[in-house]
């Protein structure tokens, strides 16, 4: 045999290696594929039972969130030591409006003596007695003879039980409404539970079906739109399970450290988990999908295709769900103890959602092949998105326009956001009255009103003085002076004895405005600075304490975290980017957005939704949300766009990232702000602002910053984008025709 003749025969000799390898290949990799979504079965069917059991381990009470060194937690602790235990009070206001009849008095005593063997509507054989700090005392009837107070104390360190899965709150409440309304409202008398327990088992009731109904609205939500962007009956499916998956891993790190104390979870830290581990895996999960299919029309097996697909993503993705962690981290400089809890609650549901969209979706994927895209099944014809640029579709026209008007695409839309920051000041963000964090009738707030129009509105919610005993006459008399503050006394109830702990007592007062109301807290503020006179050893707390140390904790996280972040999330995309130019422009055009976005929504809360204000929390929570998830958007732009540039040039390697990642990019913005919306559907006022808030920043981020201002910007600046990295120095001269030549890496 000839040289010729060896050489001639070897190629069919590696082919014929290279087909019988390919089947065999194709085997290993179904066969590592399935072991893959076997495993997440498995997790699935740990965790997916612990995402039901969340609301068990809830924590919904403002004082347990406050720092140690809060001046209301100091007096809470003195209170504890004064009477063995800390209570938390129910207020049962029963009304006549026409006037309390001479039978009326006989019915409520009767009625109040029976409390303590009230059974609990979901252990009937368990009684209330068991739970209250003492048997309550007869009512308190007002001055008008139209009301009755009557105080129930709950034993504070049992607040957070369960009796067969629900609350210790929301049983005390349901048990004395029940009982009231059978006992006293035959004969004409209204009775309500409010005060601190009454307000705390209406939170419980508001987010008793968060972990259902917010996760079947928001998975219906995302199906619908999936449906839309891929046209196939079947891919939605996969991404949602992903998500589902996701949130069940979390859940496996959640629950237990919650129900050991050591991370705070609250019923809209809950909430916000849920929403986020959709949000994240299904934007994920686009980002992939998107990438695979690009490549299904190049390579002829599914596992070429997704190997090529899945490198290209991780990066992007991995620096997305860096990013987000990070910045979520952050949240653990918080004085308060459920932001502190949500930092690593959303840490992990990230987390969760990041490894099941890059582990068990390409099994499933690569299991199904191309029949998944059906009927739009990607064959390997060469076709690509870039091709369309500046001739057809939405995002090639929009690179077009950036492409042909940089400046002027930039400059408009840097104006029009800069005029919706403008609004910012106008945001108000000094708190709220409890009542007005329901958007819907409950009882407590009815409780409430009734409380105020017959008592003094602070009446079963006394501020609370701690003070050392030489100092008490001075502090009466001091307390008398103060405006919006009446009837001061020493010890637990006017002619008692006081208790002497550590060489200091109680003093307490009742509020005039209502105990939950700013103006309360404004009373509080100048009741310390007047105590102040007498030392600093005098301490101020109570409820209306509580809620005014929680406001200023949520300021003082304002100031040092928003910062923190912004350092964080630079330094991430300096990292990623290679590059000092490029992270200012990303993390500047995303705080404008952020500020345009805050101004807008003081605009509709002030003038189309008519709210009466927000907590001081809802701009952190929103900032966070919208920077750290806004800035996943630039994060996938600009890694496709620095992947293009090494090719093409930073220009077109701009308009060339545009057009291919406008479409997917838009949609994974349109699935996070509709999975934010699904908070709307519970009735708490800060989580419909949150929904507000982020969808619009996100809409309002990938439509307009990510699609015109960062890309017309970097446009504009040219190779200086990549300062001081190497796509810098030495700068492709790629001519813009090549924007339509054959991809890079195609087959």
């Amino acid at each position: 045999m000839t040289p010729v003749d060896q050489h001639s025969e070897g190629p069919p000799r590696a082919g014929r290696h290279r087909a019988t390898r390919a089947p065999h290949r194709q085997r290993t990799v179904r066969l590592a594929a399935l072991g893959v979504v076997l495993a997440w079965l498995a997790v699935a069917g740990v965790g997916g039972p612990l995402i039901g059991r969340l609301s068990e381990v809830q924590q919904n009470n403002n004082a347990g969130f406050l720092p140690k060194s809060a001046e209301s937690t100091a007096v809470n602790t003195f209170t504890e030591k004064a009477t063995a235990t800390r209570a938390l009070p129910y207020l049962v206001v029963i009304e006549r409006p026409s006037g309390l009849q001479p039978a009326d008095a006989a019915a409520v005593q009767s009625w109040v003596a029976g409390i303590p063997r009230l059974p609990l509507p979901a252990d009937p054989t368990r009684t209330l007695g068991e739970f209250l700090v003492s048997p309550p005392l007869g009512g308190l009837p007002s001055e008008d003879k139209q009301a009755v107070l009557v105080p129930v104390q709950l034993v504070g360190s049992r607040a957070s039980e369960t009796i067969a899965g629900t609350s210790v709150l929301f049983e005390v409440a349901q048990a004395l409404r029940a009982s009231g309304e059978a006992s006293l409202g035959s004969t004409g008398l209204s009775v309500h539970v409010t005060g601190p327990g009454g307000f705390f088992a209406d939170f419980v009731t508001a987010f008793g079906g968060i972990d259902g109904i917010l996760l079947l609205v928001a998975l219906g939500v995302v199906f619908v739109i999936l449906l839309v962007v891929y046209r196939s009956p079947f891919l939605p499916f996969a991404v949602l399970v992903t998500s589902v998956f996701g949130l069940s891993t979390a859940a496996l790190f959640v629950f237990p450290l919650a129900k050991n104390g050591a991370i705070a979870l609250s019923g809209q830290s809950q909430g916000i988990l849920l929403i986020l581990v959709v949000g994240a895996a299904t934007d994920y999960a686009l980002l992939l999908v998107a990438r695979y299919r690009e490549e299904l029309h190049d390579r002829q097996t599914p596992w070429q295709a997704m190997k090529v697909a899945w490198r290209a993503a991780v990066e992007p993705i991995a620096a997305s769900a860096a990013t987000v962690i990070i910045g979520l981290l952050c949240l653990r400089l918080s004085e308060l103890g459920s932001t502190r809890g949500l930092g690593p609650v959303g840490a992990f549901g990230i987390l969760g959602a990041f490894v099941a969209a890059l582990t068990f979706l390409p099994g499933v994927l690569l299991l199904a092949g191309r029949r998944i895209f059906w009927p739009r099944i990607p064959r390997v014809d060469h076709v690509h998105a870039e091709d369309a640029l500046g001739r057809s579709g939405v995002w090639g026209r929009v690179a077009g326009l950036v492409g042909t008007h940089p400046r002027r695409t930039w400059v408009l839309t840097f104006a029009a956001l800069a005029v919706c920051a403008a609004f910012v000041p106008t945001y108000a963000a000094k708190g709220v009255t409890q009542s007005d964090l329901f958007l819907t009738r409950v009882d407590s707030v009815t409780g409430q009103e009734v409380l105020a129009r017959h008592f003094p509105a602070g009446s079963g919610s006394p501020v609370q003085i701690v003070t050392p005993v030489a100092e008490v006459d001075r502090v009466v008399a001091l307390v008398g002076t103060v405006a919006g503050v009446r009837d001061p006394f020493v010890g637990e109830a006017p002619g008692q004895p006081p208790k002497v702990v550590d060489g200091s007592v109680r003093v307490q007062a009742t509020l005039v405005a209502p105990a939950d109301s700013v103006e309360a807290e404004g009373t509080v503020e100048t009741l310390r600075t007047t105590l102040d006179q007498v030392g600093t050893d005098v301490l101020v707390g109570g409820s209306t304490a509580v809620n005014l140390d929680v406001r200023e904790a949520s300021q003082r996280d304002l100031r040092v975290i928003i910062p923190t972040i912004l350092a964080v999330i630079f330094v991430v995309l300096a990292l990623l980017l290679r590059s000092l130019v490029a992270p200012v422009l990303l993390v500047a055009a995303n705080v404008l957005s952020f500020a345009a976005t805050i101004g807008v929504a003081s605009l509709v809360f002030n003038h189309v939704f008519d709210f009466p204000g927000s907590d001081p929390a809802t701009p952190l929570y929103g900032f966070v949300f919208l920077v750290a998830l806004g800035i996943d958007y630039s994060i996938f732009l600009m890694t496709r766009v620095r992947e293009e540039t090494r090719a093409r040039g930073t220009r077109p390697g701009i308009l060339v990232g545009l057009a291919v990642t406008g479409g997917v990019i838009t949609s994974a913005g349109i699935v996070l702000a509709s999975t934010f919306s699904a908070l709307a559907v519970l009735p708490i006022l800060f989580l419909v602002q949150i929904a507000f808030i982020v969808a619009f920043g996100v809409l309002l981020d990938t439509i307009v910053v990510r699609s015109l201002l960062v890309p017309a910007l970097a446009h504009d600046l040219g190779d200086l984008v990549w300062w001081p990295s190497r796509l810098w120095r030495h700068p492709t001269t790629s001519e813009p025709e090549a924007t339509t030549s054959s991809r890079p890496g195609g087959g």
